[in-house]
């Protein structure tokens, strides 16, 4: 018996099956990419505070802060006038105003002054509360809503980075401590903002605009606040300066921001959680700073908790 109907949806199905097929494929690879670009983001970040803590021993943190700023902030208005980026549209400047005092004034400038009270070993294993504070903002700037036991293992991650500090006190200060804690909070801030933005402004171009708004302000205050004498300051901070500059203030932000908007700020943020291990290394390699079991433990409980959070991200 002959059925037109039944002929024409077994001939469409195997072709919507493939479509479907393909669109899955598709998505998966562009979750695959913005994975891949946050680790690689993170793993950059990794070397931020190890190069902080070298060039600190050299300069003034303010001037640090405002330095990397303006050299960053130059690399980015180079970038954008060979590219010929347009400008960006009136509602877009308070956003890109938001991430400019979050993650290109305030956490460089917190964490230098409270790198001059800890470890920069001591100091990374603050770096597990980035993930809280990363998705809280998430959820109030840009409405995502991870399932209720996403917030358990996140709090819980953030409880062994607070034991941690308490029962670790030879490696910092109380002050130290606080400064760490107010720089991931503005930094949670400008990573959701600029994480926002980016999904229709794009990443490099959300952190180039951050750094030439920052710009009129970071290169005169910079020359207002540099050294009466550059003479004497090692090589080791120059290099620190380097790194904090082009790679922990531009390249860093590019990868990260990408990777917030194409995998979900809340859900990619959690690979802050690894930057302690990298950063601790880093520390124990380059500046012969000691890293404790104490410490260790800490950073894997933190990870744990972080890829249970993830997994209930959404």
């Amino acid at each position: 018996m002959d059925c037109p109907d039944c002929e024409s949806a077994v001939a469409e199905t195997p072709v919507s099956s493939v479509a479907a097929q393909a669109h899955a494929g598709h998505a998966g690879t562009g979750q695959a990419g913005a994975w891949l670009s946050g680790f690689l983001g993170m793993l950059i970040f990794s070397g931020s505070l190890p190069a902080t803590r070298v060039g600190v021993l050299g300069f003034d943190p303010i001037f640090l802060t405002l330095a990397r700023a303006a050299f960053a902030g130059l690399l980015a208005g180079a970038v954008l006038l060979v590219t010929r980026q347009k400008l960006p549209e009136k509602r877009e400047i308070v956003p890109l105003i938001v991430v400019a005092l979050g993650v290109v004034f305030g956490f460089p400038l917190l964490t230098g002054i409270a790198l001059q009270h800890s470890t920069s070993a001591h100091s990374l294993v603050f770096i597990g509360l980035m993930p809280m504070a990363t998705a809280l903002f998430a959820v109030l700037r840009a409405h995502e809503r991870p399932r209720p036991a996403f917030w358990l293992f996140s709090a819980l991650g953030s409880a062994c980075v607070v034991g941690y500090a308490l029962s670790e006190s030879a490696a910092g200060t109380l002050v130290g401590d606080l400064l760490m804690v107010a720089a991931i909070t503005v930094c949670g801030l400008g990573y959701a903002e600029g994480g926002r933005m980016s999904r229709h402004l794009g990443g490099w171009q959300v952190v180039c605009w951050a750094l030439v708004i920052s710009l009129p302000v970071a290169a005169p205050l910079a020359l207002l606040a540099q050294p009466a004498t550059y003479a004497g300051i090692p090589a080791s901070a120059w290099i620190g300066l380097a790194y904090v500059s082009i790679f922990s203030m531009f390249v860093g932000f590019i990868f990260w921001y990408r990777g917030l908007a194409g995998g979900g700020i809340a859900a990619v943020g959690q690979l802050q959680l690894l930057q302690p291990f990298f950063g601790m290394g880093l520390a124990a390699l380059l500046l012969h700073e000691s890293v404790s079991p104490a410490m260790l433990a800490a950073a894997a409980g933190v990870v744990l908790f972080v890829a249970l959070a993830r997994r209930n991200a959404a």
